[in-house]
């Protein structure tokens, strides 16, 4: 079983994460599912009554607008980094904090490594899917690399705000 990064703790992953060119054959009706956007946008109105948890994630050249509207169905947004050096969903993930407003599960999945999370943490990410030959527990230690950071970010507002509070 894999083991994610979730709210600063390390949990055994509960979510299924389909392929991106996963059907809808064969799939229990009570998983907890994270579908490629693809499925999503093919079978939205199967996958909106089932008992499961629902779940998107986006490909690095897909971007948040496409599913804008919908964010009311997805208790999981996962953003695919394809590779460590691929940092478009930074972006994306402010873009659903800060513009959408969107409340739910914002996890990395690819290749993640420990040196992104504290920076993906400040865009507003709050789960990791670290890459499977690394230690999650190791990565974990990510988020703390910095102590203090001035600028504004999805997670905290400027220092000078925090000084006068």
């Amino acid at each position: 079983m894999q083991r994610i990064i979730k709210n600063g703790q390390v949990i055994d992953e509960t979510w299924h994460l389909l392929d991106k060119d996963a059907t809808l054959d064969g799939l229990s009706n009570s998983d907890d599912l994270i579908v490629p956007l693809a499925l999503w946008r093919e079978h939205a109105h199967a996958l909106k009554v089932r008992d499961g948890g629902l779940g998107v994630w986006l490909d690095s050249d897909e971007e948040v607008e496409e599913i804008a509207e919908d964010l009311g169905n997805f208790r999981v947004i996962a953003l695919n980094f394809p590779s460590f050096t691929d940092g478009r969903h930074y972006s994306s993930a402010r873009l659903l904090r800060e513009r959408y407003g969107y409340q739910g599960e914002i996890r990395a999945i690819g290749d993640v490594l420990r040196d992104q999370l504290f920076f993906m943490q400040r865009c507003g990410f709050d789960a990791f899917a670290i890459r499977a030959d690394r230690d999650p527990h190791d990565a974990l230690q990510g988020l703390q690399d910095f102590s203090v950071c001035y600028q504004a970010a999805a997670d905290q507002p400027p220092l000078f705000r925090r000084r006068q509070a």
